[in-house]
């Protein structure tokens, strides 16, 4: 039987997730390209980079699925109707950020990769689209809110890291900054919207205390997991973290590289440092 994905139960104010780093393939997800040019579009080992966490009392959900299958961090509105063999019977987004995303085949179902390669050799149906989305977007979906809103139930406030991964170099179709050089690490709140500032200023000041390259809310603000869930005014945070893949992994082989542990050491002692911190009092 498919599994959308795993969840572990949190005693923290702080939950994790990571909706990129699946790789369990669909059965029926009939795709006509190179396996490995899919894995590449996977957040490559994200839930190892954070498997300590549960053990601390951090709420975890990942989600198993790959990415190029369905991106849990997109709205269902950002419907590529290009991929469709009919017109899409819901809503469709309209904001121009957003259909670049779509334009570039980045939209809720993928239609190429971050190089261009059409992910299908066929139009997909509606009813296609609308399965995978009941099997794991709302799924998802569903756990990641249940996990804040536990977590802000228990303390009064909640903490949302969620988890990602980005190549050394921005690919041609990935981003609006193609062969952009990304710095070991982005934080993202969609400026300031989903996340106090302060906290936000924190983590990028921890991570640049361990002697990383930081960037603030560029080239990535952040996208629908915490766009949907941030909301600060009512202490409720969500911080969008992006690692540089190339800190952990030969991106080439997808093998882990002796970078793998000290990264991890320092996530550890970045998450310890969030389980500390009472974003009221900041």
């Amino acid at each position: 039987m498919f599994s959308a994905l795993l969840t572990t139960a949190g005693t923290t104010p702080l939950v994790l997730d990571s909706p990129h780093s699946g790789t369990a393939y669909p059965a029926d997800f009939d795709h006509a390209c190179d396996p490995l040019v899919l894995r590449r579009a996977e957040d490559t080992h994200v839930e190892k980079l954070y498997d300590f966490a549960p053990a601390l009392g951090v709420a975890w959900v990942e989600a198993l699925f790959p990415r190029s299958y369905l991106d849990a961090n997109r709205d269902l509105t950002e419907i590529d109707q290009a991929l469709l063999d009919a017109p899409w019977p819901g809503p469709v987004a309209t904001d121009a950020r957003v259909l670049s995303k779509v334009r570039l085949g980045k939209g809720l179902i993928w239609r190429t990769t971050d190089e261009g390669t059409p992910l299908y050799a066929r139009k997909l149906t509606v009813a296609e689209v609308q399965a995978r989305i009941a099997r794991c977007w709302q799924p998802y979906h569903a756990a990641v809110k249940a996990a804040i809103d536990a977590a802000h139930a228990r303390h009064g406030y909640s903490l949302h890291l969620n988890c990602h991964s980005m190549p050394a170099v921005a690919s041609r179709f990935a981003t609006d900054f193609p062969g952009l050089a990304h710095a070991d690490f982005v934080v993202g709140d969609r400026d300031g919207s989903t996340a106090a500032a302060a906290l936000s200023a924190r983590i990028v000041e921890h991570l640049r205390g361990l002697g990383y390259d930081v960037a603030y809310n560029h080239p990535y603000k952040g996208v629908e997991l915490v766009r949907r869930y941030g909301d600060p005014a009512q202490q409720r945070h969500s911080v969008q973290l992006e690692i540089n893949r190339k800190l952990y992994m030969d991106e080439d082989t997808l093998a882990l590289h002796a970078g793998a542990e000290g990264l991890k050491a320092h996530l550890r002692s970045l998450v310890e440092l969030l389980l500390a911190t009472d974003p009221r009092s900041l």
